[in-house]
């Protein structure tokens, strides 16, 4: 079957949402269908760009076609949206997959088969407007969310859109983000790891680490990691991520604590981000109540962070925020669980995890079981049997 992935926002970038959308095209392509992943690009910024650029900073394992359609901003991706599909049709697409909406609905209006993903409520005044033409439109095969709190939601404001009797039926998937196992089933120890690293970062091997990785935006826990260090000045903490006026922010906050038991990586491709996962003794995910995302508004109700299914995967203990939607993936078992305003509660698990190994062990292993059925190829093929099965179409 030809597929034709349309992504949502210019490649490449350091977003999450941009790793997410490589991820699932590596793991269509790794499933044998024909695939080509089409991108907007800014004209007048056009360069090119090699395979092994994309493929360290995606954390890439395989190459698959990508092309670049020139786009103006100031049309907010309706253009790119209509050569998208353009192009899609040239190509003989079978099938289009997307997370941008503007794609999503022409598609849908013109029969063409589709999935579209969302990861958020729509938004605004034309975002829920958007998806109602999505979803009457005869192209329309599937609607993916990321969490079942966010299909709930999707349910009660959309949900008589899913079934119209006159035309079809649309699946409403819910499919978690999801890991690279294969780059987890070598993980070095903490040791191991530290001393791989200890050429570019002030790491003793000895030393107990306690790390996190991922973006510094507002919501994503790095007062509450500058508070827990402040009150465990002989455990080393290791931040590893974010973009650069983020990273400036959050060392302003370090040199105004005078603490020095934090180390900043700023911004790491992908493909290195599972050794400073493995140097570390503890992972943390301390989202807040509200959680900005790289477009701005609150993400807390829905998020599938990336970062969860990586942590897990790398055999650490784990110490997440209680927020409902991680318990959708996380529980007593698997990590510990606490109020993320709790300070006085997250210094005493790292302290009990800091001597309490078998504790930790426990909770990294069953974190290790847990995360076997996320991986991308399995959520990839999950979306697409869905849609096999409430239509015609047929596996390559």
């Amino acid at each position: 079957m030809k597929i034709v992935l349309i992504a949502p926002t210019y490649l490449p970038a350091i977003r999450a949402n941009t790793i997410q959308v490589m991820k699932m095209a590596q793991a269509i392509d790794s499933l044998g269908y024909n695939l080509t992943v089409l991108v907007p690009q800014v004209e007048v910024e056009r360069r090119e760009f090699s395979s092994d650029d994309l493929t360290h900073l995606y954390g890439l394992s395989s190459e698959f076609k990508i092309e670049w359609l020139s786009t103006n901003p100031r049309l907010r991706s309706y253009d790119f949206g209509l050569k998208s599909i353009k192009r899609s049709r040239e190509l003989g697409a079978e099938l289009i997959y997307t997370r941008l909406p503007q794609s999503a609905v022409f598609a849908s209006k013109l029969g063409i088969p589709t999935i579209y993903e969302i990861h958020d409520l729509p938004k605004g005044r034309m975002g829920p407007q958007i998806l109602r033409w999505f979803l009457k439109g005869d192209g329309a095969r599937a609607l993916v969310v990321i969490t079942a709190a966010l299909r709930n939601a999707v349910e009660e404001k959309f949900g008589k859109l899913f079934k119209d009797g006159e035309r079809h039926s649309i699946p409403l998937i819910v499919e978690p983000d999801g890991v690279d196992l294969a780059r987890y089933q070598k993980i070095p120890s903490p040791q191991q790891a530290r001393n791989s690293l200890s050429k570019s970062l002030p790491l003793q091997p000895s030393s107990f680490l306690v790390g996190y990785t991922g973006h510094l935006y507002p919501g994503r826990g790095s007062e509450l990691i500058l508070a827990i260090a402040d009150r465990l000045p002989n455990v080393h903490f290791l931040l590893v991520g974010g973009e650069t006026a983020d990273v400036n922010r959050v060392r302003q906050m370090i040199d105004d604590l005078g603490l020095k038991n934090i180390t900043l990586t700023g911004f790491i491709p992908n493909a290195e981000i599972a050794q400073y996962q493995a140097a570390c003794d503890i992972l943390l995910m301390p989202y807040q109540r509200k959680v900005a995302a790289s477009s701005g508004g609150d993400i807390a109700k829905f998020l599938s962070p990336m970062k969860l299914f990586e942590y897990m995967a790398c055999g650490r203990p784990i110490i997440s925020s209680d927020l409902p939607v991680l318990k959708e993936i996380l529980n007593h078992e698997n990590a510990i669980l606490l109020p993320p305003d709790d300070l006085a509660a997250w210094v005493s698990a790292i302290k009990d995890l800091c001597t309490n190994t078998e504790k930790g062990a426990k909770l990294a292993a069953q974190a290790q079981r847990d995360v076997q059925k996320y991986s991308w190829e399995t959520r990839a093929q999950n979306i697409i049997s869905a849609v096999h099965n409430a239509s015609e179409f047929h596996s390559p």
